[in-house]
């Protein structure tokens, strides 16, 4: 029996052992929501770059590489980009403002600065594309159990889904905390032991460069294929409002936790943006017929690899899946038991049974989770329709919120309706081709700030008259 089995599943075993050990230490809604407020920078560090290397960054992002070249950098890099402006900028006040009310996430916030109308819109937005992101964490998990133990890919959803389920559910943000640590140790273990050892297989970069016959866009580190700068306008965003992200920097014991754990995220993920796409053309070298691209890094690391560093990068990657993967289950637990539960069906509901909502939220979001990615093609597609909404329904309600004292909840609400429906104009019709680089969320989050504008110069004339 291959090596490459026994030892994820022991990882994995160990993973869930983890977590159960560091959920004993949870004894109500603010250990499970924000870690009691106590997480210093190594611990905010280790969690939010374990939540950003993801599916998309490792096996999406390799994928890109091996269909588009070096361009795919930039589905990491903007994502880095992002939380530079997340560390010194937005980050630091809105935990400051989670402290000082209160808050346990970013849909408290929403109602306390306009409305519960906004949170409620909001959060039915966000469930949506949120579960097409975590199917797309499930998705290249799928692919990784594939790979190694040739499981069909409804059989790797549903074992990808348990693990991380299993664990987040005992403890929320505290236990995903110092899980994700390992898992954090684990990645850049089997990386750095990966990529020179593939390279080596490869007869070097020079013999790699040569063997791989493709246009000299696909060696542009600005634009190849499909790949290119214009990630940024669908990723750079996303970092910066994030409620998964933020939500863990409500969890920092002050701002500086908050500029230097999200800071050093940025950097990490500036260095790291270029490993997923270098491993993707290491494979196209290796095995140029690849039917699905989103196989290259799986496909790389279990055949040409020595199988203990196989292993590692194997296990490298289940780590990076599944810690994404409970970053979502963390916004889908909290949205749906504090937005939905508390705000709308039981306001008057006790800590523990917000607590206990919470947990049932999440195995529920798990389950759904599955389902989705069971029908979902592909990792970069699952991704984009989180994204997507992300972005255009939270950017101006976020940062107007911070920065724009104006903006209220005409405005807010206007926001995230008009971009919406920009969004959704500019996907299925002739616009996505006219918006700069194709990207119909750059319409939708151009659309929701011109229409949050319009709100306040309206009611700004309005009060004049």
């Amino acid at each position: 029996m291959s090596l490459h089995l026994p030892l994820l599943l022991a990882y994995a075993i160990g993973l869930v052992a983890l977590g159960f050990y560091i959920g004993r230490r949870v004894r109500g809604a603010a250990d499970f929501f924000v870690a009691g407020r106590g997480l210093g920078p190594g611990l905010i560090f280790a969690t939010m770059l374990a939540a950003n290397i993801g599916a998309g960054s490792t096996v999406g992002a390799a994928g890109l590489g091996y269909r588009d070249g070096l361009s795919a950098w930039w589905w990491v890099g903007s994502a880095g980009l992002g939380s530079i402006v997340l560390a010194f900028v937005v980050g630091p006040r809105m935990r400051s403002a989670a402290a000082t009310h209160g808050l346990h996430t970013v849909g408290d916030y929403l109602e306390l600065r306009y409305h519960r109308s906004v949170r409620g819109i909001v959060a039915a937005a966000l469930w949506i594309g949120t579960l097409a992101i975590l199917a797309g964490q499930l998705i290249a998990l799928a692919w990784v159990l594939n790979a190694v133990a040739g499981l069909p890919k409804w059989a790797g959803c549903l074992a990808g889904g348990a693990v991380m389920t299993t664990y987040f559910v005992a403890g929320g943000l505290l236990t995903s905390a110092w899980v994700n640590m390992v898992q954090l140790i684990v990645l850049m273990l089997g990386f750095g032991l990966a990529v020179p050892l593939a390279l080596g297989a490869a007869g070097g970069w020079a013999a790699t460069a040569a063997s791989i016959h493709a246009p000299d866009a696909y060696w542009s580190a600005w634009q190849g294929g499909r790949s290119g700068w214009h990630y940024l306008l669908l990723l750079g965003p996303a970092f910066i409002v994030s409620p998964g992200l933020l939500q863990k920097a409500f969890g920092a014991r002050d701002d500086r936790a908050v500029r230097l754990g999200v800071g050093l995220n940025a950097v990490g993920l500036l260095a790291f943006a270029i490993v997923p796409p270098l491993c993707g053309v290491i494979a196209r070298s290796l095995d140029p017929g690849l039917a699905n691209h989103e196989l290259a890094l799986p496909t790389l690391l279990k055949t040409h690899l020595p199988p203990v560093v196989g292993s590692i990068g194997l296990a490298a990657l289940f780590s990076a899946e599944v810690s994404t993967a409970d970053a979502l289950l963390f916004m889908l637990a909290t949205s749906l038991s504090r937005d939905l539960y508390r705000g709308f069906i039981n306001p008057r509901a006790s800590d523990a049974d917000v607590l206990r909502a919470a947990r049932w939220a999440a195995v529920a979001g798990g389950l759904l989770g599955v389902l989705l990615a069971m029908v979902l093609p592909t990792v970069i597609g699952a991704l984009t329709v989180f994204y997507s909404v992300l972005n255009v329904s939270l950017f101006v309600p976020v940062l107007g919120g911070l920065f724009v004292r104006r903006v209220g909840t005409p405005e807010a609400l206007a926001a995230i309706v008009v971009g919406i429906a920009v969004l959704l104009v500019a996907q299925f019709t002739w616009l996505g081709g006219w918006v700069p680089a194709g990207s119909p969320v750059f319409a939708g989050v151009m659309a929701s700030v011109v229409a949050a504008a319009a709100g306040v110069v309206w009611r700004r004339d309005s009060g004049r008259a």
